[in-house]
């Protein structure tokens, strides 16, 4: 479908890849209903932009869906929001997973399912879904966030099957490692020689062609990287293997201790 003239609803705006994903789809010509948690971030997107704003707060359900009723007439809906939700199993308490998967997996369930049957009726509409690489490899500290996006790879693929014929069409976006703004860039990181990084622009340009074209999946990542991606897919054990030697683990440690203080409050 095209986005120039289409409504499109972007969770996670006020982040740094949410304000590049912002700006493309403008570019395109979409009108944009912009989501985040903070009123003052929202505030300025929504004067460069001329968008509608909602502030929502992605880990309370009745926000969620009081979101999905204030836009429920979208045309597209881009699920980015997600919390870092990184650490080692037996470091967090139930209370932070709970947040985490309502955040990085339930909502964006929650809103596509809400969403699309008005899609369906009006017989044309796209939902994307923003996954991540860590959706085919585990990694150390990242059980939960795997757990997300292992989530929505499966659920995307399954709802684009259930809406097949309906004029609704449904994309996973999978990045790698994004340079420059988002999650990983925040914590200031080196990765190992090889390991290369994708632009914020990189990962909005597959979003705009996941939509345009109808795509099912889309990684955004070096090759290198996506190859170990698909390594860890049919052979975990040997993936994991390698990543010890490439000292993932203690990469992973970094990761977790830099994003701690980015983890949700318990509810």
């Amino acid at each position: 479908m095209r986005l120039h003239g289409s409504t499109v609803l972007l969770t996670g705006a006020t982040g740094g890849l949410g304000r590049t994903l912002a700006g493309a789809l403008h570019a395109q010509g979409a009108q944009l209903v912009l989501s985040g948690r903070r009123a003052d971030a929202l505030a300025e997107l929504a004067g460069q932009f001329g968008a509608r704003t909602i502030l929502a707060d992605l880990s309370r359900r009745v926000d969620t869906e009081q979101l999905a009723a204030q836009a429920a007439e979208v045309d597209v809906l881009i699920a980015n929001a997600a919390l870092p939700a990184s650490g080692r199993l037996l470091d967090l308490t139930q209370a932070e997973i709970d947040v985490m998967l309502e955040v990085d997996l339930c909502a964006p369930v929650a809103l596509a399912r809400a969403l699309a049957p008005g899609m369906a009726a009006r017989g044309s509409g796209h939902i994307v879904l923003i996954s991540s690489l860590a959706g085919k490899a585990a990694t150390p500290a990242s059980s939960i966030y795997s757990a997300a996006k292992f989530g929505l790879r499966g659920f995307a693929h399954g709802a684009r099957a259930d809406l097949r014929g309906s004029g609704v069409g449904v994309s996973v976006v999978m990045p790698g490692f994004i340079r420059g703004a988002g999650m990983f860039a925040d914590t200031g990181v080196k990765l190992p020689r090889g390991v290369g990084t994708s632009s914020p622009e990189q990962v909005a340009a597959a979003v705009i062609g996941a939509i345009e074209h109808n795509r099912a999946e889309v990684s955004v990542a070096p090759l290198a990287v996506r190859a170990g991606a698909s390594l860890a897919a049919v052979a975990p054990s040997v993936a994991a293997s390698l990543q010890t030697l490439m000292g993932a683990g203690r990469i992973a440690s970094v990761l977790s201790e830099r994003q701690r203080g980015k983890r949700p409050p318990s509810r």
